[in-house]
């Protein structure tokens, strides 16, 4: 049975190891204490077949320099968002071959996996024959598919974050159902617009990572996004939302990168760049007078 080590334990993280843990010999490394008897030290976890990255995407670049993984390591990326410009494939292609590397994609609350409810992934690489190793070791109650568009697994998997929050804005401002499914439905169009820029291809945005990811996130209140969202449309602040939700949102601090690559490449991306806004502090009824004008 193979060894499997997940780095990560806030709830992905947990609930990956959950899932991988079904058919496999599955630990999990993480800096708190999970109380949790397969919790083992990143030393522990040097002779492992296979390695799952759920850190923060904020978090990687200094992780990623202080914490190696062994040259030969089979790396599944479960961490979503955009970092300091770079997105999660170029971080992890500056410390690790491309050869050695998947991105894990797609619709999939960790409270359901850990209910073990059925859900269907995409696993993107550019490497097939990694990708089938990866395949046969998920769940019975995992679908998983392998992809070759990575930037455009990552780009859905950043993004549909950032919509999020603008739907649960919509939520919090009981705007309607016309005008969340507007906006979703115009999110998918700018999250494919942007990118088409880096170079993804079209199909993965009507697909799992994409369409999938992005319904399922801008739609529920299990969505941690979802809820920043409410809050601010409920006129909290940002700290006491966050402090309240207990884990990292990423679509805060994406959809300020977004908003910095799409003005550096002049990409249009009015939503992201309105969340953009708010989370520096713009009214969320600014924003949608401005949106409904642009």
């Amino acid at each position: 049975m193979p060894k499997i080590s997940v780095f990560g334990g806030g709830a992905w993280g947990r609930a990956l190891h959950f899932a991988f843990s079904k058919t496999n010999d599955c630990y999990i490394v993480s800096r708190k204490n999970l109380e949790m008897k397969s919790q083992i030290t990143p030393k522990e976890a040097q002779d492992s077949d296979f390695f799952i990255v759920a850190i923060a995407s904020s978090a990687l670049h200094t992780w990623l320099a202080t914490s190696p993984l062994p040259t030969h390591a089979k790396i599944l990326v479960a961490s979503k968002g955009i970092a300091q410009g770079q997105f999660v494939s170029e971080i992890f292609e500056s410390f690790y071959p491309q050869s050695k590397l998947c991105f894990l994609a797609g619709p999939s609350f960790a409270k359901e996996v850990q209910d073990s409810l059925p859900c269907a992934l995409n696993v993107h690489t550019n490497a097939t024959n990694n990708a089938k190793e990866w395949l046969g070791l998920f769940p019975n109650f995992i679908k998983p598919y392998a992809c070759n568009d990575i930037i455009g697994g990552e780009i859905g998997g950043a993004y549909k974050n950032v919509i999020a929050i603008a739907s649960g804005i919509c939520e919090g401002m009981k705007l309607g159902n016309n005008a969340r499914a507007s906006l979703v439905a115009r999110g998918l169009v700018e999250m494919t617009r942007f990118g088409q820029y880096f170079g993804a291809q079209d199909s993965t945005f009507l697909g799992l990572s994409g369409a999938g990811d992005l319904f399922l996130t801008a739609n529920s209140i299990l969505s941690r996004n979802f809820r920043v969202g409410i809050g601010l449309a409920l006129g909290k602040t940002l700290p006491t939302i966050l402090e309240e939700i207990g884990e990292i949102a990423e679509g805060v601090k994406t959809s300020k990168e977004i908003y910095s690559l799409s003005q550096k490449h002049q990409i249009y991306t009015p939503i992201a760049k309105e969340v953009a806004l708010i989370m520096e502090g713009k009214s969320p009824k600014q924003s949608l007078t401005d949106l409904m004008k642009s």
